[in-house]
């Protein structure tokens, strides 16, 4: 999961996801942005090689092998949602998804952020099963 260039998202995959945690994958970028899958973490956390190759959009010139800035983590695909999840459905939730949920929060554009076992439950609670 390359290419995360965002000082807390850094933090939530270096210090807090541990192999064998849960993702939801969420699509920001589409024409109905919304949970589209799930994941495992598959690896610790390691300095991503990115930053230091000078021909990837992600080159961080003030980063070293001895002291990355970057880190990453290996993901494993679980499965596609039936259906994406959008995130106009899940803003009605936003009450029992709890304040500061960085996916309602208004002005977040973090990628990358932790979810109780009860918000997963409730999100993957609003996927659709086809007819």
């Amino acid at each position: 999961w390359n290419g995360v260039r965002n000082y807390q998202a850094r933090n939530f995959m270096r210090d807090g996801m541990k192999v064998g945690d849960g993702i939801l994958f969420y699509h920001s970028n589409t024409k109905v942005p919304g949970i589209v899958g799930t994941a495992t973490v598959a690896s610790e956390a390691y300095p991503d090689d990115t930053q230091f190759d000078p021909k990837t959009p992600y080159f961080d010139p003030k980063a070293t092998r001895e002291q990355p800035r970057w880190y990453l983590v290996d993901v494993a695909f679980e499965r596609k949602l039936a259906q994406v999840i959008p995130l106009e459905e899940i803003k009605q939730h936003t009450d029992k998804l709890g304040e500061g949920f960085a996916l309602t929060a208004r002005g977040s554009r973090l990628s990358v952020f932790p979810v109780t076992a009860a918000q997963w439950k409730l999100l993957l609670s609003l996927e659709k099963q086809p007819a």
